[in-house]
């Protein structure tokens, strides 16, 4: 099925988004993570489309919607608002909707069903960020390091991977190109997408929105270890314990069915991630770490499994599924196995709906 491109008039923002699949069959909305954009899941939506009425929007600052200003303080809650506008705008807000959400756009959907969680028939997580935010916390509830939620935020970003996409890097000669880091870390080295596949991702990571109000965001000086907290514009900061909370989750009514999909050997969202500070201090990456009392890695996986554990004794229902072999990006490192998993949830979630 043709995959359809339009950049769709919201009340908040316009929206670019991609869209397949016949327009009465059940929906599905497929939401991106940081630094990429819904050209990530062209080949899913492809396949997805055969069964259903598939949207893929760019969140703002990423992709080609437009560039708002990202509220910070707000957490993710301006992507998940926006989600909600677009849905609006293409008269499909009040169709029940299985909702698939990659890394930070797995927050993101949580957030959409705090807040409206009446049409959600499911939700699929894939590699899911934390609902205590990226950085900065410890232990299963996510508590903060410091007061001031130092080890998250804009700060804690490679400013030279920021550099490299504002230059339009698209090469491998410097570690931190985002191609390099793409198959580094989106991925399970030593695997790699087609070349032309390849230069698409590329060519989508390069049209991020680099600065304070988009990413990473500004930063604040902290007196605490590792000498950064966040500030409050931006993609980091929103994604930061210090405006990420998303435990509500766990009370939401009505409760839809949850499959939560993860690559077993993720180094992004990870209980040993290679982007949490408090990990690469206890590796010795960055000087001055405090030790495990104050600032240990942030168990990320555990956190998540924590809020479904209370999901699941308010009543709700999840499933944890493993891939093993796999990165951060299960759609694309083993989209046949992942295409089937989500046929098999969403047809039984729109039977229970």
């Amino acid at each position: 099925m043709p995959i359809v491109q339009q950049l769709v008039p919201t009340s908040r923002l316009r929206v670019h988004t991609r869209i397949a699949g016949p327009a009465g069959a059940p929906l599905v909305v497929l939401v991106h993570g940081n630094v990429s954009t819904g050209a990530f899941f062209e080949p899913l939506m492809e396949s997805l489309a055969e069964r259903f009425h598939v949207i893929a929007p760019d969140m703002r600052g990423f992709g080609d919607s437009e560039p708002a200003p990202i509220d910070a303080t707000r957490g993710v809650r301006d992507f998940a608002d926006d989600l909600r506008a677009l849905l609006v705008a293409l008269d499909l807000s009040s169709r029940p909707a299985v909702f698939v959400g990659w890394s930070a756009g797995g927050g993101v959907i949580m957030q959409y069903a705090i807040d409206n969680a009446a049409h959600i028939a499911g939700l699929v997580l894939e590699n899911p960020m934390s609902p205590f935010g990226f950085g900065g916390s410890k232990g299963v509830r996510g508590t903060p390091y410091t007061d001031d939620f130092a080890g998250s935020g804009g700060g804690t970003a490679n400013p030279e991977f920021a550099r490299l996409i504002r230059a339009g890097d698209r090469g491998n000669d410097n570690q931190t190109s985002p191609r390099n880091v793409m198959n580094a870390f989106y991925f399970k080295p030593p695997f790699r997408v087609e070349p032309a596949l390849e230069d698409a991702f590329v060519a989508a990571m390069l049209k991020t929105q680099i600065g304070d109000d988009h990413y990473p965001g500004d930063t604040t000086a902290s007196p605490n270890w590792p000498g950064v907290a966040p500030g409050t514009r931006g993609m980091n900061n929103a994604i930061s314990a210090k405006y990420t909370d998303l435990s509500s989750f766990a009370r939401i009514e009505p409760r839809p069915p949850v499959l939560w999909i993860r690559g077993a050997d993720d180094q992004i969202v990870s209980d040993t991630s290679l982007f949490d500070f408090g990990f690469l201090g206890k590796l010795g990456a960055v000087p001055g770490w405090p030790g495990d009392d104050v600032a240990p890695p942030q168990p990320m996986v555990g956190q998540m499994r924590a809020v479904l554990d209370d999901y699941a004794a308010a009543g709700g229902r999840y499933h944890e599924e493993v891939f093993v072999e796999c990165g951060h990006s299960p759609h694309i490192e083993q989209p046949e196995r992942f295409l089937t998993a989500v046929q098999k949830f969403a047809a039984e979630a729109f039977q229970a709906h």
